[in-house]
């Protein structure tokens, strides 16, 4: 059975609607070795199958094609997404300290290898099919952007910043935070930041954003 989404028919393998299962989770281990170690265009479901252990057979029970399987793999990134916005939007802490907390854990997950590995991957398949950017993007950086302005918009009521886009200012706070790091390590240019590059990083991003909107 499939549905549409965009320009991409997609089976509802692909999108984790069935009962997840070890032997799916067990491909999907296999399948993001292959794929960040080979590229979409290297990676065969031949090769996937051995490296998860299974056989072609039983891969394409769970996966009608190469396509529908890099594409859960792009849909597992929104199950991984921070649920920190659940605590601080009940936090009553002063809002530095808050948007300190929420940089460091978003600027400490966009910094994992794993996490790397995956913006990689997708990238160097996405001008092929542009469609696994925009499920990546949808499911990372537009979720985390409605998520914050949910936060900044409690905060404008609280005074405490002033009335804006909370979209569009919560997506100029977490570039801020990764702003120098992120590009460098996506180029594999530099090492890992260390604690105390990501506090001077995100330290920065708080004091500039709320120079911008604070009140």
């Amino acid at each position: 059975m499939t549905a549409k989404t965009g320009d991409m028919t997609i089976d509802r393998e692909a999108t984790g609607l069935p009962e997840d299962n070890a032997k799916r989770r067990q491909i999907l281990k296999g399948a993001r070795t292959v794929f960040r170690a080979k590229g979409f265009d290297g990676a065969s479901m031949e090769v996937i199958a051995k490296e998860a252990g299974v056989s072609k057979g039983t891969l394409y029970v769970y996966f009608s094609s190469k396509e529908t399987l890099f594409e859960a793999l792009i849909l597992e990134e929104r199950l991984g997404q921070a649920e920190v916005m659940q605590e601080v939007l009940v936090s009553r802490a002063d809002i530095a300290s808050d948007l300190k907390r929420i940089g460091h854990q978003y600027l400490k997950k966009m910094a994992k290898p794993d996490k790397l590995s995956t913006l990689r991957m997708v990238i160097g398949a996405a001008e092929k099919f542009p469609q696994f950017g925009s499920l990546l993007y949808e499911a990372g950086p537009c979720r985390g952007r409605r998520e914050l302005g949910l936060f900044l918009q409690e905060r404008i009521n609280r005074g405490d910043i002033q009335p804006c886009d909370t979209e569009f200012a919560a997506g100029q706070f977490l570039d801020l935070c990764v702003s120098g790091i992120l590009r460098r390590l996506l180029l594999n240019a530099g090492p890992q930041p260390d604690d105390a590059e990501i506090d001077a990083n995100v330290d920065a991003a708080v004091k500039v954003f709320l120079a911008a909107y604070g009140t």
